[in-house]
């Protein structure tokens, strides 16, 4: 491992697993701050228009790719010998791909995840389920990437904040020089499980507020959509040990203010479309990228109800997409709730 202070971007090892539109955006931000990434994807044609094109036509189309990005389908090639592997696929086949890395990286490799959500069955966070698999890797050495960001204003260089999360405070220091551009500005914190938990539950609450768009309720309703779920995230986040202020950052109501308001928003787009009258597996079937909300809506359900926390916005959502309630009987029940006041104790 090179020393954190002097990061060299010529013998830096970078590898990133996922060429979705932000594992792509990631390694070309990467790739153009002059580091030789590998960049593993699932899809041959993702990685032979990479490599014919310097495109990504299937996730990030009108994009051009650095040169300095090596796509390949082969897992161990991407990830082997890397002083920092960044995790950036759908939050369903973290576990499968954590797996099929575990004994091929370095316990001295950074491990990066960049991917939301929250395991249905173990309601793990995606680092949570990172550190169960790689269990050889020391937990100083995990950090998580989040807050507002889209893909694809990331790679047309548009300025952006995000927040990088770790343990230990010199891993959340070199992943935040190695990202850092001047496009490209890099916070760290040290509440991993609240940087996870703002960019997973935010989701949720974007599908919510495409509803309310796709209802046409107006800003009004929006606004105070986005507020209290806002204060869903930061209650499961207490209960699960988080720092309160992170939800007031880039990882909390940043990214929950992009994601519902975005036009770019995938969960948004989703919550808009069943606003509108479509049924969800509709929708779905008409989508190649992952809107992480809609599973992360099951695993928040279930983790509330275990962790006995008030989160009725998310719970309204979760029987919208999985028991095809009417959204606007669920809008009734939310407004007709015992009227309380607003602030909780903590």
């Amino acid at each position: 491992m090179m020393n954190e202070n002097n990061i060299d971007i010529n013998s830096t090892k970078i590898g990133v697993v996922g060429a979705g539109n932000w594992g792509s955006a990631l390694a070309n931000l990467l790739g153009l701050k002059g580091f030789k990434v590998d960049l593993w994807a699932f899809e041959t044609e993702v990685r032979d228009q990479i490599q014919k094109y310097r495109e990504n036509k299937v996730f990030l189309p009108g994009i051009s790719l650095s040169p300095n990005i090596f796509p390949s389908n082969d897992l161990a090639e991407v990830v082997s010998g890397k002083d920092l592997v960044v995790i950036v696929v759908p939050s369903h086949v973290v576990r499968e791909t954590a797996h099929k890395i575990a004994g091929l990286i370095s316990k001295d490799t950074i491990i990066v995840s960049a991917s939301k959500g929250i395991e249905n069955k173990t309601h793990l966070t995606m680092s949570g389920v990172l550190k169960e698999i790689l269990a050889e890797i020391p937990e100083d050495n995990f950090a998580v990437l989040s807050g507002p960001s889209f893909a694809g204003e990331v790679a047309l260089n548009v300025p952006t904040l995000v927040t990088v999360a770790s343990k230990d405070y010199k891993t959340a220091g070199f992943v935040q020089r190695v990202f850092a551009t001047k496009f490209f500005r890099v916070y760290t914190n040290n509440d991993i499980i609240g940087v996870e938990l703002g960019g997973s539950v935010k989701n949720v609450i974007a599908i919510a507020a495409g509803i309310v768009d796709g209802l046409g309720l107006g800003l009004n309703t929006r606004a105070a959509l986005i507020t209290r779920g806002l204060t869903e995230i930061r209650r499961l986040g207490i209960k699960l040990g988080a720092n309160p202020r992170t939800f007031t950052g880039l990882a909390g109501i940043g990214d929950l203010l992009l994601t519902c308001t975005g036009d770019l928003s995938r969960n948004h787009t989703v919550g808009k479309k069943i606003g509108q009258g479509k049924k969800l597996k509709d929708i779905l079937s008409e989508m190649r990228m992952v809107a992480e909300g809609v599973k992360t809506t099951r695993s928040v359900y279930n983790l509330s109800r275990k962790l006995g926390v008030d989160m009725p916005i998310s719970c309204e959502i979760y029987h919208i997409l999985y028991d095809d309630y009417s959204p606007k009987k669920a809008l009734y029940r939310l407004m007709t709730r015992d009227l309380k006041q607003e602030l909780d104790e903590k």
